[in-house]
């Protein structure tokens, strides 16, 4: 890495940019201003990102609009050893995007089966809270995929850390945001 290339990361960090890829230049963004801008996602597929969107929101209200698709997508695009996602930290085997894309069709096929052929992120509010209650617990009946309980742990980490691991989030908490200061769970 140059020098230019991290102070730029340096100063990315402190606000809780991270790199995207804008019209095949690197961009500093947070991962809500790239999902404000629609920033093509470089690994997810429309509808895959559209289950991660919808997965976080239920789990996390505001993950959506703090981006949780574009940080997710973007995470699975950096070095495994560089990923900020609850996958790496619980030593999920790399590469991270075959376990997101093993959840996101193991929810989806669930969701196809169980509610009359709707995908996870076109069923209602009430319907995604129902159907997540059973994931979190292993009890859909026909699941086939990474278990339930461990994507509903991974995916609310992801979704906690996008959302309240932000100036804004600490602000909504009401505690002081530290950016020098890495996440505690993560070190």
């Amino acid at each position: 890495m140059t020098d230019i290339e991290r102070r730029a990361f340096v100063k990315g960090a402190t606000i809780g940019a991270l790199a995207f890829t804008v019209a095949g230049a690197k961009v500093m963004l947070t991962p809500g201003q790239a999902h404000a801008r629609g920033v093509p996602f470089r690994l997810l597929k429309a509808s895959e990102a559209e289950t991660v969107e919808a997965l976080g929101e239920t789990l996390v209200p505001g993950a959506r609009k703090a981006g949780v698709a574009h940080f997710v997508d973007q995470q699975l695009a950096v070095p495994p050893g560089e990923a900020l996602l609850e996958a790496r930290i619980l030593n999920v085997r790399p590469p991270y995007v075959n376990f997101y894309r093993a959840a996101i069709g193991a929810i989806d096929r669930a969701s196809l089966a169980r509610n009359g052929g709707r995908r996870f992120a076109q069923l209602n509010t009430i319907e995604q809270h129902e159907f997540v209650g059973l994931m979190r617990q292993n009890k859909i009946e026909g699941w086939q995929g990474p278990p339930g309980g461990f994507i509903y742990f991974v995916m609310r980490h992801d979704a906690v850390d996008v959302v309240f691991d932000t100036l804004e989030g600490s602000v909504s908490l009401g505690i002081p945001y530290m950016p020098h200061t890495p996440p505690l769970r993560r070190c």
